[in-house]
């Protein structure tokens, strides 16, 4: 069975780069109808928030990534860690370092002088001394002091890496707390990982990491070390590119499975296909298949994928949505023509819950370019015809009985649509561009669109 994890540090919001991550770690477990689980990474007490936890949680509720079984907490298992770490102790494959930390700076700066990598030179790695006083001791693990690791890596091919590249790092601080490298090590093993999708950010702390696992006698899972996201110009991911945090893009108006499409095809393709469903994405994903380089943040590409959601949702999906965004139209009667109008036009629901409000709310203020526009010479005259008109119609419901009646006013009055179109528009919404004015005005009703069309005349008289 397929088992893979998503494991963020809550120290701040979940960002896109780990969305993408914990994608293709729940695509491949339920692909191959394993198991997905979310461990939440708490060991730096320090730099913990239960808010960043909360909004982690609060994004995969919002994507709907369902994990097996409840959150692993870190920081619950310290009892367990330390387990661990004494039977390395006892088993002399770690041991007690008590070097200083002024000990270990003058090593650094000895090695750099000689132009040597700064590395922990062992010494107390066979200790039998007697220990210095006051001196907190660090554990250490034991290295492997020749030879290579080497591992498979299913994105990057044979990674190779000499043993004198890792030294006998640190896996428990003086204080006691368990080091990052050994806890994910004894995670993973423990949780039954097959498989370890993750940034290739990681790459050099898995050395480490296999390390830990061949001294507890734990099986290697299969590692995926999937590149990075570029922003603009091949630079790493900004917030102004859109590394922000995962609720920002709920917040600015984007579905759920826009985003998701969006970021399945960073780095993953199948032939020329862009639009992929998650049950599409469920039945080809294979991490096997991610690109080794890195890929390019496309914020066109996103808002191209949002308007095609969108454009397919159904009606009474967009009215709840939109309901975030201040706009109430489950029980509107003109609901499916103004959704049907809007869901044409708008790339987000923040969007489209601003022009809905131009349609049903009056104009309290117009754009003074577009007055200048459009209400020059008969401007005022032409717009007090075409009310008085619209008064006098009857059985007005929709678009087109409003269209009908325009055509018949410009013909009866000899003029170019411009004539009765820029005005009419600056009456009814406050500026130029927007919807058809026959679908407004079948939405907002006769009664509401000759108040607007007095109102917007009597201001330019005054």
């Amino acid at each position: 069975m397929v088992v893979t994890r998503f494991a963020p540090s809550p120290t701040g919001f979940l960002h896109i780069g780990g969305l993408r991550t914990a994608l293709f770690n729940y695509l491949w477990a339920r692909r191959n109808g394993g198991e997905f689980k979310l461990r939440i990474e708490d060991t730096d007490q320090s730099r913990n928030s239960a808010e960043a936890t909360k909004a982690i949680l609060e994004a995969f509720d919002w994507v709907g990534m369902d994990y097996d079984g409840d959150p692993v907490y870190q920081s619950d298992r310290f009892d367990l860690y330390r387990s661990y770490i004494m039977k390395l102790l006892d088993e002399g494959k770690a041991y007690y370092c008590y070097m200083s930390k002024e000990e270990l700076d003058k090593l650094r700066e000895e090695q750099m002088a000689r132009k040597e990598r700064p590395r922990y030179d062992g010494r107390y790695r066979d200790f039998t001394g007697e220990p210095p006083e006051g001196v907190d001791p660090v554990v250490r693990i034991k290295a492997p002091l020749d030879g290579e690791i080497v591992f498979e890596d299913g994105i990057k091919g044979t990674i190779t890496i000499s043993a004198d590249e890792v030294d006998d790092f640190i896996i428990a601080r003086s204080d006691g707390t368990p080091t990052y490298n050994f806890v994910v090590a004894v995670d993973d093993a423990l949780m039954g990982m097959t498989d370890v999708i993750r940034g290739d950010d990681h790459l050099y702390n898995t050395p480490k990491q296999i390390i830990v696992y061949e001294a507890l006698g734990f099986k290697l899972p299969r590692f995926y070390h999937v590149p990075m996201i570029l922003g603009e110009g091949g630079k790493k991911l900004s917030k102004r590119d859109g590394a922000a945090d995962v609720m920002d893009y709920k917040r600015a108006g984007y579905l759920p499975e826009a985003l998701l499409n969006f970021l399945v095809r960073l780095g993953w393709s199948r032939g020329d296909q862009e639009i992929f469903t998650m049950e599409e994405m469920l039945e080809y994903f294979d991490p096997a298949d991610i690109n080794a380089s890195a890929s390019q943040y496309n914020p066109d590409k996103l808002l191209w994928l949002n308007a095609h959601y969108i454009k397919n949702s159904s009606n009474e999906r967009l009215a709840g949505l939109l309901e975030e965004f201040g706009v109430y139209l489950l029980s509107h009667d003109k609901r499916e023509i103004l959704l049907d109008i809007f869901k044409e036009r708008c790339k987000t629901l923040k969007e489209m819950a601003e022009q809905i409000k131009e349609v049903l709310e009056r104009p309290e203020n117009y754009d003074e370019k577009a007055i200048k526009k459009a209400m020059k010479g008969e401007a005022v005259q032409i717009l007090s015809s075409f009310a008085e008109k619209l008064k006098k119609s009857e059985d007005l419901h929709l678009p087109s009985d409003y269209h009908a009646v325009l055509e018949e006013f410009v013909k009866e009055r000899g003029i170019g649509f411009g004539k009765i179109g820029m005005p009419l528009r600056v009456a009814l919404i406050g500026r130029l561009g927007g919807p058809d004015l026959s679908d407004v005005m079948s939405v907002i009703g006769v009664k509401e669109s000759v108040e607007r069309i007095e109102r917007l005349i009597n201001q330019v008289k005054e």
